[in-house]
């Protein structure tokens, strides 16, 4: 590995800015720690592959987070609690790696039908839940189209006067996308339906539950039927590194496509609200894990910020000292905007110095609210982590909601950082294939392939997702606030950009069918985030040192 600085250089000429009216300390200029890529040639052990995310570049050739070094720098400094609100689905909180690391709200008395802090949530022990019942959704762009069609179904343009044609633009637009999903969608259902019909036939001729690659290449038989089958699910399945639990998520999704994301005729919402108007701010109830049968998410998440540490089971989270605040918004569907904001300036209220916001949307039309809940955060010098998103697009040109800059330029404030994923792969395939990235709307990147964390029910499993990159962040955040607690929001976001590892070559760009680009050109500081770096970095800035 070339290596151009040092990647732990401290060369920190400190430029005061804005924030500086808010604290005395300055925010730093970026480390020049230009790393040149080489890939690691040996394949990860299974032990590598569970924490990869937080190996050390120059010990390892792993582009995580050098947490142990970053632990050994902590040694013997003082830290205080953090919380973390993480805003998302339902969480386990009980959880064998979680439990311990639980908020619990100490005004609060539990079981008593009381709202003894009097913030007005009755019995919030461990957050909120301010879906209540309410489990699958419609994506927005239904809600969208629900509310539109009967305005505008079946005219055109002529007919549309002119206060309505931005609205009538907007309809058409989203029934364009609409009716391009639906039709994509019934042939995927169609075909995965026969892949499980075959699948079961084989699996009852068979007489097993389940049935592999070599039960099949091993079967004979003369039932035309059955030889089709084991065709259809060699070629289909097994020879495309499948199985048969592949197969059933995939139906599960095509399944919540067609019966919640795209049902025009589904309606999931159980409060009893008006989800159009942003009152009343207190609905929903206290079962902060929701079903643990679905949702999954935000156990995952969690377990990623701050499973306890050295316990002897299952994993490590990125913080210690930190408590989780679970805030439950997001169903199997798209979040309300109404609920994401109400959830961000729960969590504030509630004593969150970090919020991990794993989710976004490609529409947003109460985004003002959202706006001003970020704005808000930043009023009680609170840190926003927000995923970049998963479809391998260019945020400065595609809307991924909740942003900063309802421009795509100019930021409302200075309190939210957005995360991309990378790969454990130190080479031109550094950038997660999935990953969405954008010069001006990203701005770090940080491991979210192949993450091995919490799931309920005392499980764990490996996630890929920016929804996985977003809590890596936003646990060094919490280690920074937690060990520096002087240091503001604005001050952290732009510690965890200017010292991360700069990455100066090309890679593969995420949906670019083999285009290479710079890795500078894919988020604001062409950075990966390194834990070690930025503690070392906040201390300079705190102490000189």
């Amino acid at each position: 590995m070339k290596i151009y600085k040092s990647i732990f250089a401290l060369s920190l000429a400190v430029a005061m800015t804005s924030c500086g009216s808010i604290s005395k300390i300055p925010v730093p200029q970026p480390l020049n720690n230009t790393v040149s890529l080489s890939a690691k040639k040996a394949p990860l052990t299974d032990n590598q592959k569970k924490n990869w995310a937080h190996a050390d570049l120059m010990t390892d050739t792993i582009p995580g987070l050098s947490l142990d070094k970053a632990y050994k720098f902590l040694e013997g400094k003082k830290s205080v609690t953090v919380i973390v609100g993480v805003v998302d689905s339902g969480a386990d909180i009980e959880h064998e790696d979680l439990q311990a690391v639980a908020w619990t709200n100490t005004k609060e008395i539990a079981g008593n039908n009381k709202d003894d802090d009097k913030n007005g949530f009755v019995d919030d022990i461990h957050g909120w839940n301010f879906l209540g019942k309410s489990l699958h959704e419609n994506l927005e762009l239904t809600r969208m189209l629900k509310k539109l069609k009967p305005r505008f179904d079946g005219k055109k343009e002529a007919d549309i006067s002119d206060a309505d044609k931005k609205d009538f633009e907007t309809y058409q637009k989203i029934v364009k996308v609409y009716d391009a999903k639906q039709k994509g969608l019934g042939p995927q259902k169609e075909f995965i339906d026969k892949l499980m019909s075959s699948y079961e036939s084989l699996a009852k001729y068979l007489k097993k539950d389940a049935i592999t690659a070599k039960d099949l290449e091993a079967l004979t038989s003369e039932d035309e039927a059955i030889n089709k089958a084991k065709d259809l699910i060699l070629a289909r399945v097994f020879m495309r590194g499948a199985d048969i639990k592949g197969l059933k998520n995939y139906k599960k999704y095509l399944d919540s496509q067609l019966n919640y994301y795209y049902n025009l005729d589904f309606n999931g919402r159980k409060q009893g609200d008006n989800y159009e108007v942003n009152t009343p701010s207190v609905y929903g109830n206290n079962a902060v894990m929701g079903d643990k049968s679905i949702e999954q998410h935000a156990t995952h998440v969690s377990g990623i910020i701050a499973a306890s540490r050295n316990n002897g089971i299952g994993m490590n989270g990125v913080a210690k000292n930190v408590k989780i605040m679970a805030v439950r918004v997001v169903p199997e569907g798209d979040e309300y905007d109404k609920d994401v904001a109400n959830g961000i300036r729960y969590a504030v209220d509630n004593g969150a110095k970090v919020i991990n916001m794993s989710f976004g949307k490609g529409y947003s039309p109460q985004k003002q609210w959202v706006y001003d809940a970020i704005k808000y955060a930043e009023s009680k010098d609170v840190l926003l982590v927000h995923a970049a998103g998963n479809d391998a697009s260019n945020n400065d040109k595609v809307n991924n909601f909740p942003n900063d800059a309802p421009d795509w330029v100019t930021e409302i404030s200075d309190n939210l950082i957005t995360v991309g994923a990378i790969s454990p792969n130190f080479s031109e395939k550094l950038p997660a294939n999935f990953t969405n990235y954008g010069k001006l709307n990203v701005d770090v990147f940080a491991p979210g392939v192949q993450i091995y964390s919490t799931i309920p029910n005392n499980e764990y499993a490996f996630f890929n997702g920016t929804s996985m990159a977003a809590p890596e962040v936003a646990g060094v955040a919490a280690l920074i606030r937690s060990y520096f607690p002087k240091l503001t929001a604005s001050q952290v976001k732009h510690i965890l950009m200017n010292s991360g590892i700069k990455i100066e070559e090309e890679v593969l760009l995420p949906g670019g069918k083999g285009k290479k680009v710079p890795f500078a050109d894919l988020s604001v500081s062409g950075r990966i985030v390194n834990a070690y770096n930025a503690l070392r970095m906040a201390n300079q800035m705190v102490n000189g040192r």
